[in-house]
């Protein structure tokens, strides 16, 4: 469209107030174009008028010929109509004819804010409709847009040899810039109103060259949104080879939209992709769904045969706040079977919950009624034994001691767990707590604890639990819980090294009498494993179907060093069990002795430069280490680098599968080599061999996922480049490289 005249007269106008040294450093004319003009208005804003009739007006001179009916306004000349503001060192105004001529500095601000520079305006004296020469036209929502001539009629700006970008035109230093992008037409309406710019013969332009010819495009401009094209999803992978996606993005209304992605494969059949999301003033929800029908290879088979059936994931969720105090939540998460989701690169969730819960929060009170469903995705793990949870239903009441000014909560609890091939169980109880918080003379924090529980269970085909003691005794079963403890810390606290420092040791004991545990089955309580977390708790079961029946003494130390830019925490600690009668706790989890195992945790921070967090267990008889984990971050927000290690060696019974032994490393970190450019990457290596477990294939090092990419992010513009693989086979979900483009326009609505 020959642009570069108009685009080289327009920088001259626009680049005469520019006073910065930088002039040199843009090459090309295109950045100042869309620049605006200092202007040289400095008179206080023209007086409000009394009535859309009337003009307010201000300027330094004023002349007035009554024979010809023309003012002359000139120096910080300023008019206001109905909303609209214009601005310029020089306006004539013939009140016969209605037509105003403003040059110089000129500047229109229309009532939705957007602002109109250029070099001469001619208007009508409502300042509504008008030509403008070298037009730019900066958007309230974001955006801006050059020409060599527009207009404005009814409100609606028509732009001719026009340029639109969402990029800043200037760099950090405030020098003129070349914008990222930008699209260029032989003509581009804007349409306040709808926030919406349509364009004639229109082209992309990325880093001065061009990009993607768009005859009929258009786009919503600000926050609001619009139906349209969003970016093609481009990506390649061995499953499915190449992926083309073209999201189609529909506004409903101001609060619900929906999107529409088909996406076809050369070396699958298509599939269809669907998002549909509604606010309203209680709440939201969203329902997103994959269909397809395509071929797959069953999981657990050494057969490659397929076949060929509908396949679909379906992922909803939404909360509604009925009331201050209650409300009601859920979500659905199911697929048709267990490797769609690898297959098309969707999630690696190995289990799918769907959940609905209706809850009401008081002051001191607390209810839920909920329902739970699982859905399993691992190979071997059959689905008849996946749980049912409904009802769920958990009851608590908060008040005040009035004798010894504690604290007494009051819990009452139901549970119904079904399974179609497995055991079925139904559980309630009630429980009382007292807690009472003292502070001795001597600065001792003692809290005394008593806890009173009845349950009641029921269950049936208890031979098809997994784990024998799991299973618990068939039929109806009762059980009383009882205990009391003595929490106390004494901290020490000083100035050391410039900063505060803090030492407080710490001893707990606990009182229970025999319990009937395992005459219960146990549904919620099978992962324990001590840690720093749980090593003062009162019962260290992760739940509610086992309690801990012992009577035990707690020590530890606790210690922590705070500087102005840096932290310190770290706790140790270990239990001793006073009574000698038979524990239930397996081996391996570090309570299984009278003497447990020594657990801690160390926190390092410097800055916003250095995390660094260490979780350990050490084995009471020889110190080998049962549990190492390492969580560190080191570098900026920019660039870093990310180090996750664990390793537990707690060499316990194989049959339970919550206590297996495991090895991995994780790896990520990014590299910032440019002021918008970087390198990122991640990585995930299992290094269980067959010592730690004998039922592991990683056989000491098995990569799991590796990803590597490059990424372009400035204000407007992200552009990526991703490549990742996976080492995982799960029936036809086979490893393999995939590699995927990013790119995303910013404040044109993709």
């Amino acid at each position: 469209m020959q642009n570069r005249p108009f685009l080289l007269r327009f920088n001259r106008l626009l680049a005469a107030g520019v006073a910065f040294p930088c002039l040199a450093v843009i090459p090309h004319a295109a950045a100042q174009q869309l620049q605006e003009p200092q202007t040289t208005i400095s008179a206080p804003d023209a007086p409000v008028p009394e009535n859309d009739d009337q003009i307010g007006f201000s300027a330094d001179a004023l002349e007035y010929d009554s024979n010809k009916e023309v003012v002359t306004a000139n120096g910080n000349v300023q008019l206001l109509r109905d909303g609209n503001r214009l601005r310029a060192d020089k306006v004539v105004w013939n009140r016969d004819t209605g037509k105003v001529e403003a040059s110089g500095n000129v500047s229109v601000t229309d009532p939705e804010g957007n602002i109109a520079y250029g070099d001469r305006f001619d208007v009508t004296d409502s300042l509504q409709d008008g030509m403008v020469q070298n037009m730019l036209l900066v958007l309230q929502s974001g955006g801006r847009l050059a020409a060599v001539n527009g207009e404005r009629k009814g409100g609606v700006y028509t732009l001719r040899k026009a340029v639109y970008t969402g990029c800043a035109v200037e760099d950090h230093k405030g020098c003129p810039k070349e914008p990222t992008w930008q699209i260029k037409a032989v003509k581009v309406i804007y349409d306040p109103v709808k926030a919406r710019v349509k364009y004639t013969n229109a082209s992309v332009e990325l880093f001065g060259l061009p990009l993607i010819p768009m005859p009929g495009f258009s786009h919503p401009v600000g926050d609001n949104g619009g139906s349209g094209l969003l970016v093609p999803i481009l990506r390649y992978n061995r499953n499915n080879g190449f992926e083309l996606g073209l999201p189609y993005y529909m506004k409903l209304g101001p609060n619900r939209d929906i999107t529409v992605t088909p996406h076809v494969f050369t070396n699958a059949l298509p599939l269809l992709e669907s998002n549909y999301r509604h606010l309203w003033d209680r709440g939201a929800y969203q329902i997103t769904g994959y269909a397809t029908y395509g071929s797959r290879v069953a999981t657990g088979s050494t057969s490659t045969t397929t076949q060929k059936d509908f396949r679909g994931y379906l992922d909803a969720s939404g909360a509604l706040q009925l009331t201050p105090e209650w409300s009601i939540n859920g979500s659905i998460r199911a697929t048709t079977d267990r490797t769609f989701l690898r297959r098309y690169y969707i999630s690696n969730d190995d289990r799918l919950r769907s959940t609905i819960n209706a809850q009401r929060i008081g002051d001191n009170s607390y209810f839920s009624i909920a329902g739970w469903a699982v859905q399993t995705l691992r190979t071997g793990d059959p689905q008849g034994q996946m749980p049912i949870a409904l009802p769920v239903v958990d009851y608590r009441l908060r008040m005040k001691d009035p004798l010894l000014d504690g604290v007494i909560q009051f819990q009452a609890n139901s549970l119904a767990i079904t399974r179609t091939h497995g055991e079925d169980t139904q559980r309630a109880f009630a429980a009382f707590e007292w807690n009472l918080r003292k502070l001795t003379p001597m600065g001792q924090d003692v809290t005394f604890t008593t806890y009173l529980r009845g349950d009641v269970y029921h269950s049936d085909e208890n031979q098809l639990a997994t784990v024998a003691s799991y299973a618990g005794d068939p039929g109806w079963q009762a059980r009383g819980i009882a205990a009391a403890a003595i929490d106390v810390r004494w901290p020490f606290m000083g100035e050391a090294f410039g900063g505060v420092q803090r030492i407080a040791p710490r001893v707990q004991i606990v009182a229970a009498p025999r319990i009937a545990n395992l005459t219960v089955p146990n549904e919620d309580a099978r992962s324990i494993d001590l840690e720093d977390s749980n090593l003062f708790a009162l019962n260290r079961f992760s739940g509610y179907d086992r309690f801990e029946d012992s009577t035990r003494v707690t020590y530890g130390l606790e210690y922590s060093l705070a500087l102005r830019h840096f932290s310190l925490e770290s706790v140790i600690g270990q239990s001793y069990r006073l009574n000698s009668r038979e524990n239930i706790l397996p081996v391996g989890t570090g309570l299984s002795d009278r003497l447990s195992d020594i657990v801690g945790r160390t926190t390092i921070r410097y800055r916003d430069f250095l995390s660094f967090t260490h979780r350990f267990r050490l084995d009471k008889d020889n110190l080998a280490i049962r549990r190492n984990e390492i969580d560190a971050t080191i570098g900026s927000k920019k660039t870093y680098a990310m180090v996750s290690y664990l390793r537990l060696n707690r060499n316990a019974d194989l049959s339970l599968e919550d206590l297996r032994n495991r090895e991995e490393l994780r790896l990520g970190g990014r590299l910032q080599f440019a002021r918008f450019w970087s390198l990122f990457g991640s990585t995930v290596i299992d290094l269980t061999n067959a010592r730690e477990d004998p039922l592991s294939v990683a056989n000491g090092y098995q990569p799991v996922r590796h990803r590597l990419g490059v990424t372009y992010e400035d204000d407007c513009l992200t552009l990526g480049l991703t490549w990742r693989r996976d080492y995982q086979v799960l029936g036809d979900a086979r490893k393999g490289n995939s590699f995927q483009l990013r790119l995303a326009f910013r404040n044109i609505g993709i």
